[in-house]
């Protein structure tokens, strides 16, 4: 009959104790950066859409003066002539012009991806957790 050490199994279940807390704790700091990461992204892409909103509101107004100028430059131009025909085609190219940038905005915010590199970063986690 062998004399087995009490000492021995608290050492070994302590051992497997503190592998899980440090198992856990490595998980936890994992999740703590990946969120981190995360709100960095949004806070980022807050400030760009933002950013691009004023930017586009401001260029927005100033092509509208050009536009507007333009316009009634040419209507004078026709105004003994062809006056209603003129402001007529111009209607029309503004609204195809209109419509054609909107449908370009439009797919520019579909192929928008939020996220990206807290996605990539997940998919590297994931990549190096699962057994090969």
């Amino acid at each position: 009959m062998s004399a087995e050490d009490p000492s021995a199994g608290d050492a070994q279940s302590g051992g497997l104790l503190q592998s899980l807390r440090n198992l856990a704790a490595t998980a936890v700091g994992v999740l703590h950066t990946r969120l981190e990461l995360l709100a960095t992204e949004i806070e980022e892409e807050r400030l760009r859409i933002l950013r691009l909103v004023l930017w586009g509101c401001v260029a927005l107004l100033f092509l509208s003066f050009g536009v507007l100028m333009l316009t009634f430059a040419v209507v004078v131009l026709f105004w003994d002539t062809h006056r209603l025909l003129v402001v007529i085609v111009l209607g029309i190219a503004y609204l195809a012009i209109g419509g054609a940038l909107a449908m370009m905005a439009r797919r520019g915010v579909q192929r928008a991806r939020l996220f990206a590199a807290s996605i990539a970063e997940l998919a590297k986690d994931r990549d190096k957790l699962t057994p090969k």
